[in-house]
């Protein structure tokens, strides 16, 4: 496959070739007088945005804006880098992630707790920082206009708490970044991305149904490309996340050990996947997008937080 192909009248999809993996990270070009990159995928593949975009006529001062779903490494991780490229291009995530643009040192330092240092590297390179006075907050209703189309920005947390959608005006399809989950393309599994610190259940839930509302032609997907079945696409990805949270919660009656809970969503994910695919799973691939270990971290987080909201008597999210 290319690295660059068409998936709606005037958006290409780019292929980021994501620790060179093929069909891992999508970033997209929206076509329109003030032409915009949505998502940037890590530094790492910053060589191969870069590429892609001059594949597609996209010169130093021809790209407009650079938008992202959330701040998170695989998908904003290449941001600084391509701004210095890119000088005209204006800079647009939700608010509460617009600080993390601006200095990423805290972003980064989490995620190498999480992943370790050369981990870290080895999948997000070195992250830059984003000049103040190019980043544009934004946050639900908002528009950015392109010059003759216009994403619409809808909140949708749950994967995270600063994570956006955008409903592209021509063509119905919306820029869905994690709010339903990972999709490997070539062999139609999807799988659901629930990572620390902030993932919640109830909110994920009420994200895929706004997305539903407002979907027309089609998905696309941050990892991987679009998907047009957009009904059958929200009810899976609804499925999966509540087995998931489903298996950790049920696993914490009994232990609270990361390696127990990571072994038990493994075993979930290996189910699923063989059915959707029909194949043995192929870790390699599908632990790169969102691993495991990090979803049963996130899921734990989750329901700790959630049982202490109980026990204090507060009312849950809505």
């Amino acid at each position: 496959m290319s690295d660059t192909f068409p998936i709606a009248p005037g958006i290409t999809a780019i292929d980021t070739v994501m620790v060179g993996k093929r069909l891992v990270t999508s970033a997209y070009l929206v076509e329109g007088t003030e032409p915009a990159l949505v998502e940037t995928g890590p530094a790492t593949s910053a060589d191969v945005v870069l590429a892609g975009l001059g594949s597609l006529g996209m010169g130093t001062e021809d790209l407009a804006h650079i938008v992202v779903t959330h701040i998170h490494l695989d998908h904003a991780g290449g941001v600084g880098t391509l701004a210095e490229w890119f000088p005209r291009a204006a800079i647009w995530v939700h608010e509460r992630g617009a600080p993390h643009l601006a200095d990423p040192s805290r972003l980064v330092a989490s995620t190498a707790r999480l992943l370790g240092p050369e981990r870290l590297r080895a999948m997000f390179g070195d992250v830059v920082p984003v000049p103040d006075d190019r980043i544009r907050s934004v946050e639900d209703g908002d528009q950015i206009d392109l010059g003759g189309r216009v994403l619409d920005v809808l909140y949708t947390p749950g994967h995270a708490s600063h994570h956006v959608a955008f409903v592209e005006s021509e063509t119905g399809a919306v820029f869905t970044g994690d709010a339903l989950g990972v999709h490997i393309p070539d062999v139609g599994v999807l799988r659901p991305a629930t990572p620390p610190p902030d993932f919640d259940l109830q909110l994920s839930l009420e994200s895929i149904e706004r997305i539903r509302v407002r979907a027309r032609s089609a998905l696309l997907l941050s990892h991987f490309g679009p998907l047009a079945e957009i009904d059958d696409t929200c009810d899976l990805a609804g499925e999966r996340i509540r087995a998931w949270s489903d298996v950790v919660r049920d696993a914490l009656r009994t232990t609270e050990d990361v390696d127990e809970i990571t072994a038990l969503l493994e075993q979930q994910g290996s189910q699923e996947y063989e059915a959707d695919s029909g194949a043995p799973l192929d870790m390699d691939r599908y632990d790169v997008m969102s691993s495991v270990r990090m979803n049963a971290i996130g899921l734990i987080r989750y329901w700790k937080k959630h049982e202490e909201r109980e026990r204090a008597g507060a009312p849950q999210p809505s």
